[in-house]
C-alpha cells in the first residue's frame, strides 16, 4: 500500500458480470466532483481499469460462483488509488498473458498501459488488485 493514502469509500457487490458497470458507476460517483472533475482523462482510464479488476474478479475466481467483490477507492497527494478484491481462485493470481492479441487475455495489459503502477497481493484466500494513478 501506497503511505498517506485516505480511504474515500468501499462497496461491496454481488459476482455477477452487471457489477462491473456498477463499479464504474461507483467510482464516478464518488471521485466527482471532489476529487476529479468531469471529463478529466484520469476519470474515464480509472473507470477503465476498475470495469476490468471487477469483471475478472467475477469472471476467473469463487466471486462469480455466488460470492462477492469489493472496490475500495483512495486518495492521498498527487495520487488516487483504486482496489478491486475478489473472492480467490484457489492461490492463482492475475497475470498478463503473453501475445494478448486475440479477443482476450489484453486487460491487463491495458490496465498496464494506463495506470502508473498496478499490481496484487494476498488477502487471506482472496486477492486484492489494484492500480494507482497520478492526479494534481
Amino acid at each position: 500500500m501506497t503511505p498517506g493514502l485516505d480511504l474515500l469509500a468501499v462497496l461491496t457487490l454481488p459476482g455477477v458480470e452487471r457489477s462491473a458497470r456498477h463499479a464504474r458507476g461507483f467510482l464516478r460517483d464518488t471521485l466527482v466532483p471532489a476529487h476529479v472533475r468531469p471529463g478529466d482523462a484520469v476519470l474515464d482510464d480509472m473507470a477503465l481499469v476498475v470495469g476490468e479488476f471487477a469483471a475478472n474478479g467475477v469472471r476467473h475466481t469463487a466471486s462469480g460462483r455466488g460470492g462477492k467483490i469489493s472496490i475500495a477507492l483512495w486518495a492521498g497527494a498527487g495520487v488516487l488509488r483504486a482496489e478491486v478484491a475478489d473472492d480467490g481462485a484457489g492461490g492463482a493470481r492475475p497475470r498478463m498473458r503473453d501475445g494478448a492479441d486475440g479477443e482476450a487475455g489484453r486487460g491487463l495489459h491495458i490496465v498496464a498501459a494506463l495506470a502508473a503502477r498496478w499490481g496484487h497481493r494476498p488477502d487471506g484466500d482472496r486477492t486484492v488488485v489494484w492500480a494507482e494513478f497520478p492526479h494534481s
